[in-house]
């Protein structure tokens, strides 16, 4: 266990190549990755298994920067270990334009980044939902001791991430599960950006993590042997997570910032760089400069490490001759590939059968397809009955029993959305998770990173207008559909009907790059006619002969515009309906069938119980708007809708505005 001053070296050229880095770019957060670097070094050498050349190695270790400020700690360790990609040109373009070294890690863009982190807390919680994959995957795959999947999630945290509530979420529900295969380094350091972090901060953490069942330790984060000790007792602990809580010197080695807020995210100076360069034994006038033994010593742990890989293909061969059937689901959930005529199991509903809501009928599709589709993990933020998100009989996942196919995620929305990230981001699972769509203002931010590291996560949001009623605007969502189709990589779908959920769900599970949000309804809802095409976004649901003016609708919705057009038909105004199901879906369209969608030459009354912010780019100024630019009302449904503008006579009275 004795190390040598070619460890403390190994370490200090993190730190060197950090304050080159931040130095030359005259930006960045040395301070973390300068008082981690002992316990990085310590990881990687005795325990991380990982495999340069083959980043994507599915049982590998994940290691994951919550405080994802201090990402050069990563970008040096990848550079070191022997990341290809991750060349020291690369460090020296540290936060430019097109560099593999942003500013905070990005998954999508440097191999050996797990997840994008960033805004403190996220990655607290996407290391809960990858241990909590990797248990799940465990349960199902494992047998007689060949053990296909077992591998640790690791996570440094800050004082800011244990500050942030997702982490209270996250670490409350790791502790109830009992995950023992994670595994947090709490950077203690008594710092942050106003200053000592007592200003706003007396947390007593280890008490607090206690208290959520975790096997609890305090080191001295610059020992190297205190490290390594902590992190073998973590290991051995089979029933509990496990958070080390280091204490560390916040820009360890700078001779005036050291252990001062200055050390956070400022450029150190000339000065800093050259006094920190010689207390380490460094060259002060060598930048970016790593020694020989050093990076020996480094490549030495990148082998070292890539020979567990080796190990592991032998044993994934043997137990494919043992376990045939198994190795080959295996092998489908690593590679995502989906069973063929998965789909073949979706429920199909006639016009004539009763009026159904749709969060009813995406609750019949997930009941259909988890036998078809073996990697279909979710579970609802303590609103099961209402998002019909449990399918019959399914167990729930519980502590000592990963086998069930449903999670108890709790009063967590935020928690959630962050699991189901880590879960996607693992691999091997295709997750959901559902609550009231109003409360996805509570899971925002782990929705726009799911766009940003386009995870596969299907978030089910279930009462999705006023139509929820006498629960009152606090819990009518008006402006999210809006909000979150502003999202860059989030595809929307808001179903008309049973048939458009089912078509929906295929979407969802068939969509690979970035998460898909289901906007499902409360109230029954008629079962439409050729409701076929909802993979084009939008879709003419009834066509006449030269109309003159089109409503255009989505969800709940689209049967008023059916029934408004029935009515104007009487009257001898000929209405082609058109229902809106995804923005996202249609704007991926080819122009001439986008055209065909919303000719010019037609005037458009739109219909859809939300804001109407976004509607003009695709009717224009020719138009009119049944929708909802303020808050709903608490009263009865048959109240609420009419009231708000919501009936046939004020569409058609809208109508006939626009056409005259």
């Amino acid at each position: 266990m004795a190390y040598l001053p070619l460890d403390l070296d190994c370490a200090n050229t993190i730190r060197s190549l950090t304050l080159d880095a931040v130095q030359k770019a005259e930006s960045g957060h040395p301070g973390m990755p300068l008082g981690m670097a002992d316990v990085a070094y310590v990881l990687y050498r005795k325990f991380m298994r990982f495999n340069p050349r083959d980043p994507d190695w599915f049982n590998r270790d994940r290691f994951i920067i919550s405080a994802g400020h201090g990402s050069l700690l990563l970008y040096t360790i990848l550079h070191l270990t022997g990341y290809k990609d991750v060349t020291i040109e690369q460090l020296q373009r540290f936060r430019q334009w097109d560099s593999l070294t942003p500013g905070h890690p990005e998954n999508t863009l440097t191999k050996g980044v797990e997840v994008t982190t960033g805004p403190l807390g996220a990655g607290t919680s996407n290391s809960v939902g990858m241990a909590l994959a990797e248990a799940w995957l465990a349960a199902k795959f494992n047998r007689d001791g060949d053990n296909l999947v077992d591998h640790f999630t690791y996570a440094i945290v800050s004082d800011g991430d244990l500050q942030e509530g997702v982490s209270h979420e996250a670490a409350g529900l790791a502790g109830h599960l009992g995950l023992g295969k994670l595994l947090w380094f709490y950077d203690d350091n008594s710092i942050s950006i106003d200053g000592p972090t007592s200003l706003s901060y007396s947390d007593d953490v280890p008490l607090r993590f206690k208290a959520y069942g975790w096997h609890v330790q305090t080191i001295d984060g610059h020992d190297m042997v205190s490290i390594e000790r902590a992190i073998k007792r973590a290991r051995n602990v089979t029933d509990k997570p496990s958070i080390i809580c280091c204490k560390t010197i916040i820009g360890k080695g700078m001779p005036t910032r050291a252990g001062t807020q200055k050390a956070h995210s400022d450029a150190p100076g000339e000065d800093e760089v050259h006094g920190a360069k010689i207390a380490f034994g460094f060259d002060a006038d060598q930048h970016f400069f790593i020694s020989d033994a050093v990076l020996q010593a480094w490549r030495k742990i990148g082998k070292r490490a890539a020979g567990a890989q080796k190990k592991w293909v032998a044993l994934r061969k043997a137990f494919a001759a043992k376990n045939p059937d198994l190795a080959m689901q295996f092998s489908d959930a690593v590679s995502g590939h989906l069973p063929a005529g998965w789909d073949t199991v979706l429920p199909k509903f006639a016009t004539t059968d009763k009026p159904m809501a749709t969060r009813a009928a995406s609750g019949a599709v997930i009941n259909a397809l988890v036998g078809t589709v073996p990697t279909l993990l979710g579970g609802s933020a303590d609103l099961t009955p209402s998002n019909n998100t449990m399918p019959k009989d399914a167990v729930s996942l519980k502590k000592g029993d990963f086998t069930g196919r449903y999670i108890r995620f709790g009063i967590r929305e935020h928690g959630m959305g962050g699991m189901m990230n880590g879960m996607a981001l693992h691999g091997g699972i295709i997750p959901y998770g559902g609550t009231f769509f109003t409360f996805s203002d509570y899971m925002r931010p782990a929705l726009r990173l799911a766009a940003i590291s386009e995870a596969h996560s299907i978030f089910v949001f279930t009462h999705d207008s006023i139509g929820v009623g006498e629960d009152g605007p606090t819990h009518q969502p008006v402006e999210q559909m809006a909000s979150l189709r502003a999202m860059p990589h989030m595809t929307v779908i808001r179903p008309a009907d049973a048939n458009e959920t089912a078509q929906a769900w295929r979407i969802a599970i068939q969509h690979r790059h970035g998460p898909v949000a289901l906007l499902l309804s409360r109230q029954a809802l008629p079962i439409l006619p050729a409701t076929e095409n909802v993979a084009k976004g939008a879709y003419v649901i009834l066509d006449v002969n030269e109309p003159q003016v089109q409503f255009v609708a989505s969800g709940s919705e689209v049967a008023l515009a059916l029934d408004s057009a029935r009515e104007l038909e009487r009257r001898g105004i000929k209405v082609r309906v058109v229902s809106m199901p995804s923005w996202e879906l249609f704007d991926s369209q080819n122009l001439e069938y986008r055209n065909s969608i919303f000719p010019a030459r037609l005037a458009n009354v739109v219909i859809e119980a939300g804001v109407s912010m976004g509607w003009h780019k695709y009717v224009g100024t020719h138009a009119a708007f049944v929708t909802l630019d303020r808050f709903g009302a608490s009263a009865p449904i048959k109240d609420v809708y009419p009231r708000l503008g919501f009936s046939v006579n004020n569409v058609v009275s809208e109508a006939m505005k626009v056409l005259r």
